[in-house]
């Protein structure tokens, strides 16, 4: 029998040139079974991130930690996760920004400190972490990641505050960026959310016990009750059936990223006390106020489109179609692409339904455009199919600046956004007009919400970019 060689292993990220949110956290406190519930919760949070994932359970004070690379259904088993005993437990599912995609960056973080068995979920990015490693370094503390989480661990273990809140309040005080957390120290469980609020954090109960988790979509799964938005720069502690506030970090300008509502959350959850589907609607409304169009049908770009396309075809009142069908099953593929065929990434995606678009002048419906790669390859689909016109509406304005607070984002000199005109993107991509809902339009649209972070669009970034200004490099680092 022949052997057959895999010659090469794309990872998904290489397919796709979608930004990607780097991690999603779900936390439970005060609940037998934990573990099983985290598993869930994670299950319900994978759009967050497909790297990796795992799970620490703390049973009479005891953690015990299982994670690994993988989606979460190839990470956990039965028999792993009723190995992980315990009332109290957190997880994590993560896709790099801040170091790279080794196991060891894997979190949940468990190390074991003064005060017991400390376990860490991170969601965001530090933008002083550099500076405050080589801090700690030079201090003698010994790194066994390149994640930036490390530096919260470390900080927390370090202070000379006697009880646990006031240690991790003094860990706080030292950070930059964006960071909800759910940290556990023993059977003791603290969530907190940075200042300025960039990443979602919710607490929701169930029976006796609580839940936190980054969207309401993970309580959903566990049958838990949404019961508020953790606050941002609030410190709150669970357990023993209670959840308090605690004195907290000192407030400042609320900046959540309105990219969770363009893109990252699921259309089912409710983030920044609003329905994402809702909002997404509301894009595409005022894209069709803003850029009408005579054509003949609306699509979009499945999934994280699809509402902003029937938001554009209510207003409009051109019919909405199903003209894309998207491949949930990509995972990894061992199948080498060849240089010359630049929509790979694309194809293995994504497929027109010619029944629909041939002959028809269509709008495209797409959440963002970022780098331009697949919205290329999606128009060429769309025309081979025989598709008479192609006009493309993006429910966000241009992408011009990278992210720094939590979103795996590429330099400025590869955003299409930053590089051309909308005419020159417009004539790049190949379509027949190119509309981008205004930034005006898109705050007042979820004016409910406002004021939020909407660096990635205007420049405008709310918290200190200190590693950057230390080295001087106004790229993506």
């Amino acid at each position: 029998m022949t052997s057959v060689r895999r010659t090469c292993d794309v990872p998904v990220r290489e397919l796709d040139d979608r930004p990607r949110e780097e991690c999603g956290i779900v936390g439970i406190s005060g609940i037998d079974g934990a573990a099983e519930l985290i598993f869930l919760g994670l299950y319900a949070l994978q759009h967050r991130g497909q790297e990796a994932a795992g799970i620490c359970a703390v049973h009479d004070g005891c953690a015990s930690l299982h994670k690994d690379l993988g989606l979460v259904s190839d990470v956990f088993g039965a028999k792993r996760i009723s190995s992980l005993e315990g009332r109290t437990a957190l997880g994590h599912v993560r896709y790099s920004t801040a170091g790279d995609g080794q196991r060891a960056n894997a979190q949940p973080i468990v190390v074991r400190y003064a005060e017991g068995d400390l376990a860490i979920a991170h969601n965001g990015n530090l933008t002083n972490a550099q500076t405050l490693k080589k801090q700690l370094v030079a201090e003698g503390a010994i790194f066994q990641s390149s994640s930036d989480s490390e530096v919260i661990v470390h900080l927390i273990a370090r202070s000379r505050h006697t009880s646990v809140e006031a240690q991790i309040r003094d860990a706080l005080s030292f950070l930059e960026g964006a960071y909800s957390l759910v940290v556990t120290v023993g059977d003791a469980m603290f969530a907190v959310r940075d200042p300025r609020g960039f990443r979602p954090l919710v607490l929701g109960k169930l029976g006796q016990g609580h839940v936190l988790a980054s969207e309401t979509c993970a309580l959903d799964i566990v049958g838990a009750e949404f019961v508020r938005d953790v606050k941002a720069g609030e410190l709150l502690r669970v357990e023993g059936g209670k959840a308090a506030s605690l004195p907290g970090l000192h407030p400042t300008t609320p900046a959540p990223c309105i990219f969770e509502l363009v893109y990252f959350a699921r259309p089912d959850s409710r983030i920044w006390g609003m329905g994402v589907d809702r909002a997404r609607r509301a894009f595409g409304r005022q894209l069709a106020r803003e850029h009408p169009v005579d054509a003949d049908c609306v699509i979009s770009v499945p999934d994280s489109a699809n509402s902003a396309g029937l938001g554009f075809s209510e207003q409009s009142k051109i019919p909405y179609e199903l003209g894309l069908l998207r491949n949930h099953y990509v995972g990894r593929t061992f199948i080498r692409a060849s240089q010359a065929d630049r929509d790979f990434g694309a194809r293995i995606k994504y497929n027109p339904v010619r029944e629909v678009l041939a002959g028809q002048r269509v709008v495209v419906v797409d959440d963002s455009l970022v780098r331009g790669t697949t919205s290329r390859s999606l128009v060429k689909f769309i025309q081979n199919a025989g598709a008479r016109e192609v006009h493309l509406r993006i429910a966000s304005p241009p992408v011009r600046f990278p992210c720094f607070y939590g979103i795996d984002m590429p330099s400025r000199e590869e955003l299409i956004g930053s590089r051309l005109s909308v005419a020159g993107t417009a004539a790049e991509l190949g379509v027949d007009s190119l509309g981008y809902l205004s930034l005006d339009g898109m705050t007042q649209s979820v004016a409910d919400g406002a004021p939020f972070c909407d660096a990635c669009f205007s420049g405008a970034y709310p918290a200190p970019l200190l590693d950057r200004d230390a080295t001087g490099d106004s790229r993506r680092t």
